[in-house]
């Protein structure tokens, strides 16, 4: 990108950060901001945290006044997906608001999940993750509503759809507005190159080569493919190829991919009277997949029965897909260039770290710190990203590493490329490079206790096998599970697995020793990790009960963890008025 266009954008994104910041703590005028931000959930544990932290954050004047923050779970029972979510927000929003429903702007905000990629988000939820920036600290929530806050003035009523774990930046001439007031869908697209292409949705554009790219243009789509192969990427025209300077794109060819969509009032209503026919779901459905697929004139029928995308594919997929392209067939489908725009997506531990201590262009743009909302950080620390959390003067944290929500007492030393998550880690403690801890606070036998869960950065908790007889496929710091129980004097039969017994992972493994107390819960994990490390042996003591990630979430004690969430806050207020 020449620096020309990346002035822009960092301009661009800094004037939407202090337009968001003039609103938080206060109430907004009419037209000025979201009638209604809803968020979805996976369950109603899920939801009932993020009614709670959502009503802490307007008490504490971080979010603008005046509009509905509404959550909604999907209802329990199989996943029925983002596009399932999307439906059944739309059935919550009616029975709330009925006629009135039809004058409505709505932010919807897909944030529902186990975020299993990304553990240190399973507990509170991924929209509310923190960021280092902002004074209250912003957390995702903060930044979805800055990146959008021009879009509600710019809105016929309807539906904004957008998911929690990504973020888009663009800039626009001045003198001209993102607008979302055609009938239909009208959708953002961003050029990228081929290879992203494969792994998001795809616009095949009418489009002619041209020698210049404005910053926004608008264009009507063909037809859109969802995570389609290079080849039926070419094979259909999605490919672009650059004559000029295109804003963001170094390749000489491109596709535009798709990120945030809105549908105006009445498409929703026929998605709403779409579910009250089927009745209740009983498989997946994507809202960019199985709606946007259905759109174009050059859209066919043909994608009803590829399930290649599709995590468990159930009898009533194809029917309710083949339900939903006929009700869509015809349907606009508008779509907004945004010419010199990034798309960011921070759902994993290695983009968590990545872009929030490494990206130099992503910290630049938003204007990231190293340090947010934190106290007696080490001036010499560089390369690594402290976040609402209290250290001693003695700690080191080494560059590639995130520290968030946590206590660093003194001479703890934390290695490269690790994050450190809501824990207590006691004096002179030494964490490896490339570790994930995160302390949880759960419920068990009737009293309160900590868990600490670790892993390595890119250690894959969704990988199954069918029986604990098959370990050794499964790796923990690139050990496999085996040789890791050999090291905490533990044989394979031993170790027990939460939830589904056909499928046995590291995220459902009970590996994890249950403490009573939050720094005693870190020392003993950090010991086990150790060992692995070193080749020694260190066994959680007789009688230790042991959970897995999967049990922590099941028996979180929400109200605990948000109580330690606020002494924290209330010592890093007092520890800035003290220094």
């Amino acid at each position: 990108m020449s620096q020309g266009y990346s002035r822009k954008l960092k301009t661009a994104t800094r004037e939407k950060l202090r337009k968001m910041n003039l609103l938080r703590g206060r109430e907004v005028l009419p037209g000025e901001f979201w009638d209604v931000v809803a968020v979805t959930a996976v369950d109603g544990s899920q939801r009932d945290s993020y009614e709670r932290q959502i009503r802490e954050k307007i008490e504490r004047k971080e979010l603008p006044l005046g509009a509905q923050y509404k959550v909604f779970s999907d209802p329990p029972g199989c996943k029925i997906g983002n596009g399932g979510s999307t439906l059944y927000a739309l059935q919550q929003l009616n029975d709330i608001y009925g006629k009135a429903l039809s004058n409505l702007r709505i932010l919807l905000i897909h944030a529902g999940g186990f975020s299993q990629r990304l553990p240190s988000a399973s507990a509170l939820g991924k929209i509310l993750m923190p960021l280092p920036l902002g004074d209250p600290i912003y957390q995702m929530l903060e930044l979805k509503l800055a990146m959008y806050v021009d879009f509600p003035s710019q809105m016929k009523p309807g539906l904004l759809v957008t998911c929690a774990d990504d973020i888009e930046l663009y800039s626009i001439p001045e003198e001209e507005r993102v607008s979302f007031d055609k009938p239909g869908f009208t959708a953002l697209a961003h050029p990228s190159p081929l290879s992203m292409g494969t792994t998001h949705g795809v616009f095949v554009l009418n489009l002619h080569e041209r020698s210049s790219f404005p910053e926004m243009e608008s264009a009507s789509c063909l037809s859109f493919l969802h995570k389609p192969s290079i080849d039926k990427m070419r094979d259909s025209g999605a490919v672009c190829r650059k004559q000029g300077g295109l804003f963001s794109m170094s390749d000489s060819e491109f596709v535009y991919t798709d990120s945030t969509y809105y549908m105006d009032f009445d498409t929703a209503k026929s998605l709403l009277n779409l579910l009250n026919e089927l009745g209740p779901l009983n498989c997946e459905i994507d809202a960019y997949g199985d709606f946007l697929q259905a759109l174009g004139p050059k859209a066919t029928i043909e994608y009803t029965k590829n399930t290649a995308n599709v995590t468990k594919e159930e009898s009533s997929l194809v029917e309710i897909r083949q339900k939903i392209f006929f009700l869509l067939k015809g349907t606009p489908l508008n779509v907004i260039l945004l010419n010199n725009s990034k798309f960011y997506h921070i759902g994993t531990t290695t983009e968590y770290l990545f872009h929030l201590t490494e990206n130099e262009a992503f910290r630049s743009e938003l204007g990231l710190l190293s340090s947010a909302f934190t106290v007696n950080v080490n001036e010499n620390f560089s390369g690594c990203c402290i976040m609402h959390s209290v250290l001693d003067l003695s700690c080191s944290i080494e560059a590639g590493s995130v520290v968030e929500y946590s206590r660093l007492e003194a001479g703890v030393s934390v290695g490269g490329g690790s994050i450190i998550s809501s824990c207590w880690v006691s004096s002179g403690l030494s964490v490896p490079a490339g570790a994930f801890m995160h302390t949880l606070c759960v419920s068990h036998q009737e009293q309160t206790t900590f868990v600490t869960v670790f892993f390595g950065i890119k250690d894959n908790l969704k990988k199954s096998v069918a029986s604990p007889a098959h370990l050794e496929e499964l790796l923990l710091f690139g050990f496999n599970l085996t040789k890791c129980l050999s090291h905490w004097g533990m044989e394979n039969e031993c170790l027990k697995f939460s939830g589904d017994a056909s499928s046995c992972s590291l995220w459902n493994a009970r590996l994890f020793p249950v403490c009573s107390e939050q720094q005693s819960s870190f020392s003993m994990s950090l010991r086990m990790l150790q060992a692995i490390l070193s080749g020694t042996t260190s066994s959680p003591p007789r009688g230790t009960a042991l959970m897995s990630m999967q049990d922590c979430l099941r028996h979180k004690n929400l109200e605990e963890m948000l109580k330690l969430k606020r002494e924290l806050h209330h010592d890093i207020k007092q520890g800035k008025h003290s220094i």
